[in-house]
């Protein structure tokens, strides 16, 4: 995408057609998004820009590859307006192989997982993956680390100062991933990244699930531009009515579009042309079973709407929301050639893929090889905290014998956990987990070597008749989360992911029975999607063994640690009432006997 005064004079000579076209698509359904139309056109392509639509013969040399469309749609590549792709367990060069097939030919990402564990230097390593990959990263600066309140402990903490820096990167394209309540709380590094963005007029992209009125007022007058999450098609009226970009979430376990999407099927139509798609968190087992940006486009369609409006928002929809528009997002002259070629836009099913003006993809699969580049130590997963033993995951009170009542965090879906007060066992001064209740034992450890911390709490809602899980992929964080109903079985999974350098384990009665490793930094791997994806499937099943029937036992867990959404959480400072905005003491009461 670099731009300079001689290659410019190139494009400018390819797009008057005084130099032919290196490739030109013939017969093919141009599906213009920016004018909302369908028609026969021809498409030039000089190295990764499109220089003519329409008729383009006179772009036509004696070595133009000449690309047969077949009478197919031309549809302008997919941008995910927010997504942490770290979440998959695949790392860049993986990811890519799942996306791109499936016509996601750009992303926006804060990249934030790596940061969290490697810092700015694994995240230089990172943005030099991403330009080996035919998948684009418009990456935008988290606006700091860590994103809890109160703070959690993280391997690289990004401030105001690190904004002054990075910023005025090429990859910077905006402030990622702005949470509320930090503006809400003045916090100086956050207001800091802000007024950075301000300087370097860059757009400051948004995260506010369930604000409305007065506060979601103040959150705009922040200056956040756009959000990715909201919880009912109200909230999603209210924030366009009030100026903001929103983007449709539809994760692989947080399904909103069908709710969001009667803000533009039920009260306002013209909102469609403001609203966009993301995904945030999917796994590699939902992208090759469903798709990606190509099956929300059909949910959209499923939902009420037209096939081109659907298309729009999946594309230039997003690119003006984040300001990048002139890049890519549509199939117009000076953009990037990202194209789809699709037989049908109503089973929007992607047949070819070109990225950067290369075809690169057909029948769901990239066409070349592409391989990861070698890992250097910054991003070795090595887990710097000490071995467990069972007594790190009792919870110790004064008492000998009694009675406990303790707040259990409740999981309602995979963001949402509410109190629930239990009464549990006390032997020997220990409160003990009871699986007839449904209450289980949650620990984070601090895994980068600074300060040792374990927090211990109570939770609900996963069912575990036995055994315990752990994985060291946990956003926001990426501390090393540990559940389960034995003491000694949650010591014998964190040593493991210890020993391992990360990865996700289930562990019964003693026994490994599924491990997924993740050795980039802890949290993501190299493996095909394939190979991820089946694994997947192993630690649910194995999950499912111990006793939990929740959509995915792991993912569920793995978020716990993320404080943004009210009201319980758990990070390696202790288990959190984000409602309170503080740290809690989980035992509220105990009684003797």
């Amino acid at each position: 995408m670099e731009r300079t005064v001689e290659n410019l004079k190139e494009m400018i000579r390819a797009g008057r057609g005084k130099i032919p076209a290196h490739k030109v698509i013939r017969g093919g359904m141009l599906v213009n998004v920016m004018s909302s139309e369908i028609y026969p056109a021809d498409i030039a392509v000089y190295e990764d820009m499109i220089v003519a639509v329409g008729d383009v013969e006179e772009y036509i040399g004696p070595d133009t590859e000449i690309i047969d469309a077949k009478g197919r749609y031309l549809v302008p590549g997919m941008i995910d307006g927010h997504i942490h792709s770290e979440c998959s367990k695949l790392s860049i060069t993986s990811y890519a192989k799942a996306v791109v097939p499936r016509g996601t030919t750009s992303m926006i990402s804060g990249l934030d997982e790596y940061i969290s564990v490697s810092g700015l230097e694994g995240l230089k390593e990172i943005l030099a993956e991403v330009k080996q990959s035919p998948l684009k990263v418009f990456w935008g600066a988290p606006y700091k680390t860590p994103y809890t309140i109160p703070e959690s402990t993280v391997a690289f903490n990004f401030t105001k100062e690190v904004h002054q820096e990075v910023q005025k990167w090429p990859e910077c394209f905006g402030v990622w991933e702005t949470v509320r309540e930090f503006l809400q709380e003045e916090d100086e590094n956050t207001l800091g990244a802000i007024a950075e963005a301000f300087k370097n007029r860059l757009p400051v992209f948004g995260c506010a699930p369930m604000a409305r009125g007065n506060d979601l007022n103040g959150y705009l007058c922040g200056g956040v531009r756009l959000d990715h999450e909201s919880y009912t098609h109200e909230e999603v009226v209210e924030k366009m009515r009030k100026g903001m970009h929103m983007l449709i979430r539809e994760s692989s376990v947080t399904h909103f579009l069908e709710e969001n999407m009667k803000a533009v099927t039920e009260v306002n139509p013209a909102f469609a042309r403001r609203v966009s798609f993301c995904t945030d968190d999917v796994t590699a087992s939902d992208v090759l079973e469903k798709g990606h940006l190509d099956n929300v486009v059909r949910l959209a369609m499923k939902a009420g709407v037209e096939p081109m409006t659907a298309i729009q928002m999946a594309t230039i929809n997003s690119a003006e929301a984040y300001r990048i528009d002139h890049l890519v997002g549509s199939i117009c002259p000076g953009r990037i050639a990202d194209i789809l070629f699709v037989n049908d836009l109503h089973e929007f099913q992607v047949e070819e893929v070109m990225t950067n003006g290369n075809m690169v993809a057909k029948d769901h699969k990239l066409t070349y090889q592409l391989d990861a580049p070698e890992r250097s130590s910054i991003l070795k997963g090595e887990l710097k905290c000490k071995k467990t033993i069972p007594a790190d995951f009792e919870y110790k009170v004064e008492i000998g014998h009694g009675e406990a009542k303790v707040l259990a965090m409740d999981v309602k879906g995979p963001f949402v956990r509410k109190r629930r007060d239990v009464v549990l066992k006390v032997e020997d001064g220990i409160v003990l987990p009871d699986p007839e209740q449904d209450v289980a034992m949650v620990s984070v450890l601090e895994r980068f070597g600074r300060n040792g911390n374990k927090s211990l709490a109570f939770c609900s809602g996963w069912k575990l008749k036995k055994g315990a899980m752990a994985s060291s992929a946990a956003p926001d964080d990426n501390n090393l989360v540990v559940m389960g109903v034995s003491a000694e079985d949650m010591s014998v999974a964190a040593n493991y992911v210890i020993e391992q350098g990360g990865g996700q384990v289930v562990v019964a009665d003693g026994k490994i029975l599924e491990f997924l490793p993740l050795p980039v930094g802890g949290i993501v791997s190299d493996l095909e999607p394939e190979e991820i994806a089946a694994w997947e499937k192993k630690i649910d099943q194995a999950a499912r063994s111990l006793g939990s029937d929740l959509p995915d036992p792991m993912m569920y867990m793995f978020f716990l640690p993320i404080t943004a959404i009210p009201d319980y959480a758990i990070t390696d400072a202790g288990p959190v009432d984000y409602t309170a905005l503080t740290t809690f003491e989980p035992v509220l009461e105990v009684m003797e006997k």
